[in-house]
């Protein structure tokens, strides 16, 4: 595929895309995605939708209600474009890193580098120094705006020639005191529609994390289609969700699906959800978006003793909100959800007795769907009275799947297989071997076990993989193995998914310890605390197992699917709660070995 002449000075997101032989064929059928060579996303979702809508509309609010129009968004953004080309000299093509929780100044940061034509490397808060280091050294990052809250873990990372400049601070050299002189107004970087507009790093099942480029038309893209054709969003929405903005889960649901027609979007530092009950209903939140363990917990509120919803006790429609009565005792919880009209699933699959009780509390249907990182976004779904709640939907309009075989040949409906899918967005990983794993025979194999029926939908079995999804975080074991086994007491370690019911699934780290180590939770507590030093915490086993020994081939290959298939490999031993030092028997052990397991 011939690429359009680049608008970037620096080529080296350009000069390290797959060949072209490895990518994926990509769609652009819907006529909403035949873009110009010449686009700049930034541009078109602050710019364009000044001119058709105006620049007074609410474009961004914080958890405290402070509200910026989408004059005052353009404003902030524009003057940071002037200090990162003018102050700090970044040049189109650079890589910025971006750290911060989630809130307008870090999307005002994203938006001005996109404008900026530099490529955006949006990470976590929660990132630890050694993960940030191996993510700035894959995407050779030579800058970084950081929330001057989070700056201590990126120092440590100590990466050769990184320029890091803080925000939300008061200092001299922060970002926002150098951008208060600068001008209002900054023309965008006429990119190339296929210029990287950002790297999105995922993590495999070798921990390696990868880095995915995604072009200024992708980011649209997904606009275009999941957005425009199955949720619909009007210019009066409000959007809230719990996914950060270095997820691109988060980054489209918060930031572009809400900029793409108008509305306003509520960006949470903190998005539990308790804290998105509460906002659904001091925002009057419209949209949300977040992962089937939050609509768990939050029904879980909904539902508990003492909790008021009606007077008759029936949903309220999604269109009234709930009755409060004017006295209300301090006991009983009150969460008005009467604004939300559209709510939307993804991040781990969604089981169907979720989808109904969500139904029956509320009166809304939830919207399920499946996306990557790889594709930026969800390609399967369906909404209102396409939906069948246990199946995760169809292909989104601009998008193809089917079910393939291990030889890449399509299987019949009804036949569990693996999911390939092509759209307008497709896997380009930067210099990584394994995009020949992911891109086959033009498609993109996502890794997932699905089986597509009669009528089209498609309906989650299990990951093909290594991956344990959790609350709808991705965490790759070996990665988390390899942050164990760093501990002087760690022999061996082993780490997979055991499912649970409000997760989805949990870690569970499978651990033989050097002689004379306690097995207790003194020791668990240890080891959890060494992992979350160095991963993002959402990585940190939730449950230890201690071993004798792990389940090996004769030729020494670990047996993951025996970890899996006992609850333990092994079962039996003593039970140690975290720092309650209670235990309990659970069976006899089988060849002499004892696990002694510790929950959080």
């Amino acid at each position: 595929m011939e690429l359009t002449p680049s608008a970037h000075l620096d080529t080296f997101a350009r000069d390290h895309l797959p060949p072209a032989g490895q990518w994926p064929r990509l769609l652009f059928d819907l006529p909403a995605l035949a873009y110009p060579d010449r686009l700049n996303c930034g541009a078109e979702l602050l710019d364009r939708t000044i001119e058709r809508l105006g620049g007074a509309r609410p474009a961004f609010r914080d958890g405290e209600g402070t509200v910026w129009t989408y004059d005052d968004l353009r404003g902030h953004v524009d003057r940071i474009a002037h200090v990162l080309t003018s102050d700090l000299g970044v040049r189109p093509g650079n890589r910025v890193l971006l750290r911060g929780p989630t809130t307008p100044w870090l999307a005002a940061c994203w938006l001005a580098v996109m404008k900026a034509g530099a490529v955006a490397v949006t990470v976590l808060a929660q990132h630890r120094s050694r993960e940030l280091a191996v993510m700035c050294e894959i995407a050779r990052c030579a800058h970084a705006l950081c929330d001057v809250r989070f700056l201590d873990e990126l120092a440590a990372a100590e990466v050769p020639g990184l320029r890091i400049t803080p925000f939300g601070g008061d200092g001299p050299d922060d970002l926002l005191t150098l951008a208060d002189g600068k001008p209002g107004r900054y023309e965008a970087v006429p990119t190339a529609a296929d210029d990287v507009a950002l790297i999105a790093f995922t993590s495999g099942s070798t921990g390696r994390p990868k880095g995915c480029l995604h072009f200024h038309r992708d980011v649209l893209a997904v606009a275009d289609t999941f957005s425009a054709q199955v949720l619909r969003p009007e210019p009066d929405d409000v959007f809230a969700g719990s996914p950060p903005l270095g997820f691109t889960f988060g980054l489209g649901g918060l930031v572009v699906f809400p900029l793409r027609v108008g509305a306003s979007a509520v960006l949470l530092e903190q998005a539990g959800p308790q804290q998105l009950l509460a906002a659904i209903a001091r925002h009057r939140v419209t949209v949300l978006f977040t992962a089937p363990t939050a609509y768990r917990v939050m029904l879980s509120e909904l539902t508990a003793p003492g909790h008021r919803q009606t007077d008759d006790e029936t949903p309220a429609p999604a269109s009234d909100p709930v009755h409060v009565p004017e006295h209300v005792p301090e006991h009983v919880h009150e969460h008005d959800l009467g604004s939300l009209r559209r709510c939307v699933s993804a991040g781990e699959n969604l089981p169907a007795s979720t989808w109904h009780a969500w139904h029956e509390h509320t009166g809304l249907k939830l919207i399920d769907g499946i996306g990557a990182t790889e594709l930026m976004h969800i390609f399967l779904s369906a909404a209102d009275d396409d939906i069948r709640p246990g199946t995760t939907g169809r292909p989104v309009p601009g998008w193809q799947a089917r079910i393939v075989g291990r030889d890449g040949r399509e299987l019949p409906d009804g036949e569990p297989g693996l999911l390939a899918v092509r759209g307008p967005v497709g896997c380009r990983y930067l210099a990584d071997p394994r995009q020949t794993q992911y891109v086959r025979g033009g498609w993109n194999v996502t890794g997932d076990t699905y089986v597509r029926d009669a009528d089209g939908y498609f309906r989650y079995v299990a990951r093909a993989d290594d991956m344990i999804i959790s609350a709808g975080y991705n965490i790759p074991g070996p990665q988390v193995e390899e942050a164990l086994l760093a501990h002087p007491d760690v022999v061996e370690a082993a780490v997979v998914g055991r499912p649970d019911p409000l997760r989805g699934q949990i870690a569970v780290a499978y651990t033989v310890l050097r002689d004379g180590v306690p097995r207790d939770g003194g020791t668990a507590t240890a080891l959890r605390a060494f992992v979350r030093a160095r991963l993002v915490p959402y990585k940190t086993p939730r449950e230890f197992v201690f071993l004798d020994t792990l389940p090996r081939t004769a030729t020494g290959k670990l047996q993951r699917f025996r970890l899996r298939a006992e609850d333990g490999g092994s079962a039996g031993g003593g039970s140690v709660g975290a720092g309650r030092g209670a235990e309990r028997g659970i069976g006899a052990g089988d060849g002499g070995e004892k696990p002694v397991r510790d929950t959080p």
